[in-house]
Formats: C-alpha cells, sequence, structure tokens
C-alpha cells in the first residue's frame, strides 16, 4: 500500500510534526527555519519588496515543471519585476486527503531546487490537510520579501507608451504545457517552466 497524506497529517498533532520535520525541515535547510517557530526573524537593511500568491495549478506536474516550482519561481519573478533582489520565501501547503506521500516529496524537492537555483532561503511555511474532494490534490501559498536597491524604482504604473518590453521567454508556453498535459494532448516545441 502506498503511503498517503491523511486528515491528522493536518491537525497539528505527531502525524503534523512528523511531516514537517521529516519531509520540510530536511529539505530547507537554514537556521530560520530548523527553529520551527511560527515566524522567521531576519535582519534586512533599507527598501523591501513583499508579494503573496497562491497557487492551484492542476495537474501539479506538468512537462517543463510543477506546482513547487511554478509557487517558487512566480513569488521570485514578483520581487525581481519590482526591481528586488529576492531573499526569503514562506510556503505553506493545503494538501488534499490521500495525495501520494511520494508525490508531496517530489514536488517539496522541486521547492528546494527552485530556491536553491534563486538564491533564496524557505524560511517559514504551514501545512494543512483538507478532507478528500475539497483540493485539487495540492495548493501552495507562498510570500516573498527581498531588498529594494537604493535608485530602483520598478513598476508597472511606470510603464508608458513605447516602452520596451523585454520577455524572457515565448508567451504562452507554461499555459499550453499545462493545458496539454490537463486535456491529455501533446505539443510540440519548447514548453514549461524556463
Amino acid at each position: 500500500m502506498e503511503d498517503k497524506i491523511l486528515l491528522p497529517h493536518g491537525s497539528g498533532g505527531k502525524l503534523s510534526h512528523d511531516l514537517v520535520e521529516q519531509n520540510l525541515v530536511p529539505m530547507f535547510d537554514n537556521v530560520f527555519l530548523n527553529k520551527l517557530d511560527d515566524s522567521a526573524v531576519f535582519e534586512l537593511e533599507g527598501r523591501l519588496a513583499f508579494t503573496m500568491d497562491s497557487y492551484v495549478v492542476n495537474p501539479i506536474f506538468f512537462p517543463g515543471g510543477d506546482i513547487g516550482k511554478l509557487a517558487v519561481c512566480g513569488t521570485v519573478n514578483d520581487l525581481s519585476m519590482m526591481g528586488a533582489v529576492p531573499r526569503y520565501l514562506s510556503i505553506a501547503l493545503i494538501i488534499e486527503e490521500g495525495l501520494l506521500m511520494l508525490d508531496l516529496k517530489r514536488v517539496i524537492d522541486s521547492i528546494r531546487k527552485a530556491a536553491q537555483e534563486a538564491g533564496v532561503k524557505i524560511v517559514t511555511g504551514d501545512a494543512k490537510v483538507v478532507n478528500k474532494g475539497s483540493a485539487d490534490r495540492l495548493f501552495i501559498n507562498s510570500s516573498g520579501v527581498g531588498i529594494v536597491p537604493k535608485g530602483v524604482d520598478i513598476s508597472g504604473s511606470n510603464a508608458r507608451v513605447g516602452d520596451k518590453i523585454i520577455l524572457s521567454g515565448s508567451i504562452g508556453d507554461h499555459g499550453i504545457a499545462v493545458i496539454s498535459q490537463r486535456e491529455g494532448c501533446s505539443a510540440s516545441g519548447k514548453m514549461g517552466l524556463r
């Protein structure tokens, strides 16, 4: 029988504690998170950018990535688009009862790798379990903090007619990757998260 997430994994009791200590803390090992406090306390200087987002993509695995990588990349992107240097992230997991533990571990590993690649630390978070049928396997809420260097003032409200737009990839790749996976189709060409 495959190891699955159960409602008690989100109850705050022993299974919750075990889930966090065995699956989350070792993957994001850092002095802030290892304290297992309800908040991370850290020092930053200068102007800060703060963002938060929620990720509810179905399926949770798709060509080029998964919901975990998407959460980290999306949050880091939100900070970067304000000219900030991303530093710290929080990750909150809303897990549907019955999710395979192997799938959860795969997503957590993806979060770890994406955070490492982006140079950010996961410093706090949460995990809750909801009844089967109450979520699409796994939802992720993330928040991020970054430092905005002096003299930097990037904002969508600063955009003017005639400004140049820089894209880091083709428009629509991610959406097509998710939709094709959801609908059981295949598409040719490069797709997914970069």
